[in-house]
């Protein structure tokens, strides 16, 4: 198998691909490899879209090294494609798809070269978008679009700013959201939206504990509009992930497993795709089964 080592080519991570040729060479068995740098937004995608056209027979892992963005970069090129696999280096600084795998090392090279592949779903947003890890909107994605902003103006703390901003804009949203056909929360404002393959976003929120994602369902949690003080006592059950089960917060809470989600709304919302903003007014969203072979490390 050959091994595709896609990093982000930022000054900042420029050490990375000496590290990656450094362990490679402390591995007990040599291995065929080259390493990708991505030169803008999306390259990441072209570039393993035309190698997979290109090279169809060929078994090969891509292995995204950095964050939730470049994993979703890597696994929208390889949809579709045969004898391929993802794999992940964990050098970003937001990881929360390799938050599903407890327990495993996902900066060993060691340890993803004898790792094992496993088929896993993935989710089409519209004609030619997917998220791998989770789809959310309403209040996060309001604090998710802002900080993106903020960040590329230079802007300090930008994820604090984002919730500023959310707490008074994010907070009463017209968004429909129909799961399966069904209708959830009809003609009444939501809060929050989560659409779950994986189960963590956000850093720290443990959005959607009953996540499988191999099971060939979307998670999804919809959350309603609350006062400020109730959505401050729900912060720590979102985040230890009982948010379902304690009575206390499951009131506040519509959940369902579903193939197919339609969102729409009047005016125009951003959906978050795996950390990437998405906009417009109408979406569908379904479950792709077992649509990407992913290597679990040893």
């Amino acid at each position: 198998m050959k091994y595709c080592f896609i990093i982000n080519d930022e000054p900042s991570k420029a050490g990375n691909a000496y590290k990656i040729e450094a362990d490679i060479r402390q591995l007990d068995k040599p291995i065929e490899f080259e390493i990708y740098r991505t030169t803008a937004e999306k390259s990441a995608t072209l570039f393993v879209k035309e190698y997979c056209a290109e090279h169809p027979d060929t078994e090969t892992c891509f292995v995204a090294c950095g964050g939730d963005g470049t994993i979703n970069e890597v696994a929208t090129g390889m949809v579709g494609a045969q004898n391929k696999h993802l794999a992940v280096l964990a050098y970003g600084s937001g990881n929360d798809f390799i938050k599903y795998y407890k327990d495993k090392d996902f900066l060993s090279i060691r340890d993803l070269v004898n790792g094992t592949p496993h088929k896993i779903d993935i989710m089409k947003v519209n004609s030619d978008r997917y998220s791998i890890n989770v789809c959310n909107f309403g209040f996060d994605s309001v604090v998710a679009s802002t900080a993106n902003r903020l960040s590329r103006k230079g802007w300090k703390n930008p994820y604090r700013w984002g919730i500023a901003k959310a707490i008074f804009c994010g907070r009463f949203n017209r968004i429909k959201v129909r799961a399966d056909g069904e209708e959830l929360n009809p003609d009444k404002r939501m809060l929050l939206c989560t659409l779950g393959n994986n189960n963590h976003v956000g850093g720290e929120f443990f959005c959607s504990p009953r996540a499988r994602n191999d099971d060939g369902l979307i998670e999804v949690g919809y959350c309603k509009t609350t006062t400020l003080l109730t959505f401050l006592g729900l912060l720590k059950f979102y985040s230890l992930g009982t948010h379902l089960d304690d009575p206390k917060a499951s009131r506040h809470f519509i959940y369902r497993q579903s193939k197919v989600v339609r969102v729409h709304s009047d005016e125009t919302i951003e959906l978050c795709l795996d950390g990437e903003m998405l906009s417009g007014q109408d979406f569908r969203i379904e479950i792709i089964p077992q649509a990407i072979s992913f290597i679990i490390p040893a």
